[in-house]
């Protein structure tokens, strides 16, 4: 990776700074951008010998985006590879969730990655790199309760298969990478119904993959320009084949699945 620069959206938390990290490791230059920049210049002081461009950054303001893909070739040249993963969660019944914090999911998850994707793709198409998009199992199939975050992710798988089609003969690599349940702060984040975070998450965090696992394999299929990743087999890759084949027992299974979380919002619904 010596001489290879990687732009990371989200980067100040879970797999964002898992990736930084992997990179960085792999000898890789960063463009990491994040609405916390306290965060991304803590990474930048961990990593002291890799060249680190640390990018305050709202995704969901185009502005922002394009201020991100400007900074990043003023200082660098070149993108090889982009990685949209900077990503907000919700938790609530779709009859609660108030429609602005439908449209806030949507506006960071989806519209995020369109507008990176647009300024950063004529760099990636010249360096024949690599465009990545980080969604979730939620990318493949229904997760009830989390009707906003499931939409932008499915938004997001479709949107990305389409650049790759548009590309098929510009030697531009797309992966779309849907982890697992992984230990991040992005439940403690996710968005309640009133669009406040909720502050802690509903599930246990230790017996998940961590950010560094998924991190590694997240990157590890790049170097391969693999098109797609489902992880992991029980959380992922089960799920998406039930899907497939099986659908009216998947929807049995994930039901019972998410009601068994912590004051789950099913519950709610059950007793109306």
């Amino acid at each position: 990776m010596n001489g290879k620069v990687v732009v990371i959206t989200g980067a100040s938390s879970g797999i964002g700074r898992a990736l930084a990290f992997e990179y960085a490791h792999r000898g890789a230059s960063l463009s990491l951008a994040a609405r916390r920049i306290d965060r991304l210049n803590e990474i930048k002081n961990k990593l002291p010998d890799t060249d680190i461009l640390a990018i305050k950054t709202d995704i969901s303001s185009e502005l922002d985006c394009k201020n991100l893909i400007d900074l990043t070739i003023q200082h660098f040249g070149r993108i090889d590879i982009f990685i949209n993963n900077a990503g907000l969660s919700m938790r609530a019944l779709f009859d609660d969730i108030e429609l602005a914090s439908f449209k806030r999911i949507m506006d960071v998850n989806f519209y995020g990655t369109v507008y990176c994707t647009k300024f950063a793709l004529p760099y990636l198409i010249e360096t024949k790199g690599s465009l990545v998009g980080i969604i979730s199992v939620a990318g493949h199939i229904a997760l009830p309760a989390r009707s906003a975050y499931t939409a932008s992710k499915f938004a997001i798988r479709g949107f990305l298969d389409t650049i790759r089609l548009e590309n098929l003969y510009t030697g531009l690599h797309v992966l779309v990478a849907a982890p697992g349940f992984t230990a991040s702060d992005i439940r403690r984040s996710a968005l309640r119904a009133d669009g406040t975070p909720q502050g802690e998450t509903p599930r246990e965090e230790e017996k998940m993959m961590s950010a560094a696992s998924c991190a590694n394999l997240i990157v590890n299929s790049i170097e391969r320009r693999q098109r797609s990743l489902v992880l992991t087999l029980v959380e992922g890759k089960l799920p998406v084949f039930l899907g497939k084949f099986f659908p009216s027992l998947l929807d049995f299974l994930t039901y019972r699945h998410m009601d068994n979380e912590s004051d789950s919002p099913l519950r709610k619904k059950k007793l109306r």
